[in-house]
C-alpha cells in the first residue's frame, strides 16, 4: 500500500512544464506510469482541482511483495491544481469486487452525475455464468473516494456482435460516459466485438441493452473519448498494440457525428463502421523519444483551451524494472487543437519532448499557449534512376530479386505491375516471403507507390493479405507500409521489424494510418540524425490530394544502406497492382508552420529528433501463440469462434495489457 503524498502548498501556476507529468507518491518518489488515464475536475467549490486516474498498474517498481512479485495500486488517483504537477491521494478501489472473480480493473472513466462522482471501469472477467468482461462501477461524493462499488455489471458480458456462439464473449473494455440533453450515454467496447453505445439510467448505475447501438467495427479501436465541438460530436479511438516495449505503435483516430450514437465518419467520408474502416489521424509517434501515444482524455483551461492527457511509451525505457517484457507507460499532456473541424495535437506536431505553455488555471490571465499548425511532410524533386513507372515489358534491372517466387506470378501491363500475393510473410525464418530490390538516395528522401487489391473490399477473412512498400535493412529489420486485409477490416498498416534483444521480446510492431481506397497512395519520407534514420509514413484515399500521416518509426544509422522493395504477401490467392514507384528528393524544410485557429507549437524535435538521441537497442515479440495464455492470465474469457479471432494486425500483432501481478497480458 502506498500512503497518499502530502498536498502541494499553493504556488503561482508554472509557465512551462515538460512530459512526462510528475505524479508525486511522496518520500520523494515519482509514480512510473499512468496507463488508460482519466481527469476531471472537482465540482466543489472548496477543492478547486483536478483529479487523474490510472489503470490498476505498477507506480513503483521498487516496491515488492512478499514473494518478489511486483506491488499492482488499484486504480490510483492523484490530484492536482495546476494539470502539470500531481499528488497521490489513493487507490480508488483497494478491494477487488467479490463479482469481478479473478479478474482485474482496467480503463477508468469518472463523470459527476447528480451531486456524487460515478467511477466507472473494465472488469476484465466475472463470476457470472461463462465469465467475460464487463463494466463496474463505483460511487463516491468526493472525486479523491473512498469509492463503494455497486455490486455488479452496468455493462453485462455478452458474445461479439454476429456471433453464433452463446459462449463467446466480446472485448466489453474501456467505458466513457457523456451526458446530452438529459440523457446519459455509455461507450465501451475493444478490437475483439468493436466499440458500442447504451443508454444509461438516470443514476447512472444500469444501462438498456435494447439501447446499444455498434459505432465501430472490431479490429481496429479501443479506449473511447468522446468531445463536443461546435455541435459536433467526436469519437476519438486507439488503434494497435497499446504495450509492446520499443515497439508500441498504439495511435489515436477521430470520426464524427451529429448524433452521439453515430454513425461516425471520418473526414474523407469513411465511416468508422465501414470494412474500409475510416478514422481521421489525431495523435501519433512523431520520431523523438514518445511512441505508443494512445488512450486519451481531456481538461479544460481557464482560457478555454483543452489539453490531451495520454500515456506513451519511452523508447529509450520501454520496460518496468524488474519486469520483463512488461511495457511502462507515463502520462503524457499537450494541446488539443482544431483544424478544418478536425481535432489534432499541438497543431500536428503530436508529443512533445521539450518544454511547453502550461495551462492556465486562473480565470483572467492571458493564454500562454500561442497556436501554430505543423505543415505535412512534403517532397522534392523526381529522381527518375530510383523509380519506375513499370511501362515497359519487363520489370526494370535496377530491381534484384531475394527469393524470387517466380515470372509466372507477376506481370506488366497497362503501365503496372501485377503481383500475386504470396502464402509467406517477411521475416528471417525459412519459406520467407520473396521480393524485389534496389538502391535508394543516400540522402533524405520520399518514396511512392499506389497499390490496389483483388482482396475484396469487405468480408471476413483474407488475412493478412496485403501489398506495399518496405525499407530492408535485412528480413529482420525493416520498416514496411502497406495495404493490408485484417479480419473483416481493410487498413493501411505502417510495420517496424528488427532483431530480438533475447527471447521473448517482441520484434515486430505496427501502427495504422487513413483509410484505403480503391487504390491508396503510400508515402514513406525518409529524414535521418546524427545516429537514426527516421521514417515517416503517410496515406492518401483521394490520389494525393489530401494525406493522413501515420507516424514515424526509427531505425539506427548503419554502414550498408538500406534498399527499397515491394511486398504482396501474407495470404495467397490475391493480386497486388502497383501502378508505380516513385523516389523524389527531400522537401524543403517546413516553416514555422500555419498561426491562428488553435494549432499546436512546433516541436523542431517533430520534424527532426535530436541527434543526441541515441537509436533503442531495445528489442520486443509477442506472437499470438502465446495470446490465449495471457489473456488466461488476466482473467479474460475469449472464445474464438470458427476462423475469427480477436486480433489487429499483421500474422501475430495482438497488443498487450497488464493484468493483476502476473505477466504482460494481450490487450
Amino acid at each position: 500500500m502506498i500512503a497518499a503524498a502530502p498536498a502541494h502548498p499553493a504556488a503561482a501556476a508554472p509557465a512551462t512544464y515538460s512530459n512526462p507529468l510528475p505524479l508525486d507518491l511522496g518520500g520523494g518518489k515519482l509514480a512510473e506510469q499512468c496507463a488508460d488515464p482519466d481527469v476531471i475536475r472537482s465540482e466543489d467549490p472548496a477543492d478547486p482541482a483536478w483529479y487523474l486516474y490510472c489503470t490498476r498498474d505498477v507506480v513503483d517498481s521498487s516496491l515488492r511483495n512478499p514473494d518478489g512479485s511486483l506491488v499492482f495500486s488499484s486504480i490510483p488517483t492523484y490530484r492536482s491544481t495546476d494539470l502539470v504537477h500531481w499528488s497521490f491521494v489513493g487507490e480508488a478501489l483497494p478491494t477487488k469486487p467479490a463479482w469481478i472473480g479473478d479478474g482485474d480493473m482496467w480503463a477508468p472513466d469518472v463523470a459527476y452525475v447528480d451531486g456524487r462522482y460515478l467511477l466507472y471501469y473494465t472488469a476484465t472477467n466475472t463470476v457470472a455464468p461463462g465469465g467475460g468482461s464487463a463494466i463496474g462501477v463505483a460511487t463516491s461524493d468526493s472525486p479523491a473516494g473512498p469509492w463503494v462499488d455497486s455490486g455488479g455489471p452496468v455493462v453485462e458480458p455478452m458474445p461479439a456482435p454476429g456471433s453464433a456462439d452463446p459462449a463467446d464473449r466480446r472485448w466489453v473494455f474501456d467505458p466513457e460516459l457523456i451526458t446530452v440533453g438529459g440523457e446519459r450515454y455509455l461507450y465501451f467496447g475493444s478490437y475483439y466485438g468493436g466499440l458500442s453505445v447504451r443508454k444509461l439510467s438516470a443514476d447512472g448505475l444500469h444501462s438498456d441493452p435494447a439501447s446499444q447501438v455498434q459505432v465501430a467495427i472490431p479490429n481496429r479501436y479501443e479506449g473511447t473519448h468522446v468531445i463536443e465541438h461546435d455541435g459536433w460530436f467526436y469519437l476519438l479511438g486507439s488503434a494497435t498494440n497499446c504495450c509492446s516495449g520499443p515497439l508500441t505503435g498504439y495511435g489515436v483516430f477521430a470520426g464524427r457525428s451529429t448524433s452521439p450514437t453515430g454513425p461516425f465518419e471520418d473526414r474523407t467520408g469513411a465511416l468508422l463502421l465501414d470494412p474500409r474502416v475510416g478514422g481521421t489521424p489525431v495523435l501519433h509517434q512523431n520520431g523523438n523519444r514518445w511512441i505508443g501515444t494512445g488512450h486519451v482524455t481531456s481538461a479544460v483551461d481557464a482560457t478555454g483551451q483543452r489539453w490531451m492527457l495520454y500515456h506513451a511509451v519511452d523508447r529509450t525505457d520501454p520496460y518496468v524494472a524488474g519486469g520483463g517484457t512488461y511495457t511502462k507507460r507515463p502520462v503524457l499532456m499537450d494541446a488539443l487543437d482544431w483544424k478544418d473541424g478536425w481535432p489534432v495535437v499541438r497543431g500536428g506536431a503530436g508529443p512533445s519532448d521539450s518544454p511547453q505553455p502550461a495551462p492556465v488555471v486562473t480565470a483572467g490571465d492571458p493564454a500562454a499557449y500561442v497556436p501554430t499548425f505543423v505543415a505535412p511532410p512534403g517532397r522534392g524533386t523526381l529522381l527518375p534512376a530510383y523509380s519506375d513507372e513499370f511501362d515497359g515489358a519487363e520489370m526494370d534491372p535496377a530491381w534484384t530479386w531475394e527469393r524470387d517466387p517466380g515470372a509466372t506470378t507477376r506481370s506488366l501491363s497497362g503501365g503496372a505491375l501485377h503481383w500475386d500475393t504470396q502464402a509467406a510473410d517477411l521475416g528471417p525464418d525459412p519459406g520467407a516471403a520473396g521480393l524485389p530490390l534496389r538502391a535508394l538516395p543516400s540522402g533524405d528522401y520520399v518514396v511512392e507507390t499506389r497499390v490496389s487489391s483483388t482482396v475484396p473490399s469487405e468480408g471476413c477473412c483474407q488475412n493478412y493479405a496485403q501489398g506495399g512498400l518496405v525499407i530492408h535493412q535485412g528480413d529482420a529489420d525493416f520498416v514496411k507500409l502497406s495495404v493490408t486485409s485484417i479480419w473483416e477490416t481493410r487498413q493501411t498498416e505502417f510495420g517496424k521489424r528488427e532483431t530480438a534483444e533475447g527471447p521473448g521480446y517482441p520484434t515486430y510492431g505496427n501502427a495504422v494510418g487513413g483509410p484505403v481506397a480503391e487504390a491508396t497512395v503510400l508515402r514513406l519520407s525518409r529524414t535521418h540524425t546524427a545516429t537514426e534514420n527516421v521514417y515517416t509514413a503517410s496515406t492518401s484515399a483521394d490520389d494525393g490530394a489530401t494525406w493522413d500521416e501515420a507516424g514515424a518509426w526509427t531505425t539506427p544509422l548503419q554502414t550498408t544502406p538500406p534498399r527499397l522493395g515491394l511486398v504482396s504477401m501474407a495470404a495467397g490467392g490475391f493480386t497486388t497492382t502497383f501502378d508505380y514507384v516513385r523516389v523524389y528528393g527531400a522537401a524543403a524544410a517546413p516553416g514555422a508552420g500555419e498561426p491562428g485557429g488553435g494549432g499546436g507549437a512546433t516541436d523542431p524535435a517533430a520534424l527532426n529528433p535530436t541527434a543526441e538521441l541515441a537509436a533503442s537497442g531495445s528489442t520486443s515479440d509477442a506472437w499470438i501463440a502465446g495470446l490465449a495464455a495471457l489473456l488466461a492470465a488476466a482473467g479474460v474469457v475469449v472464445r474464438v469462434s470458427g476462423a475469427r479471432g480477436p486480433l489487429l494486425g499483421g500474422p501475430s500483432r495482438p497488443r498487450a495489457r497488464r493484468s493483476g501481478g502476473g505477466p504482460p497480458s494481450p490487450r
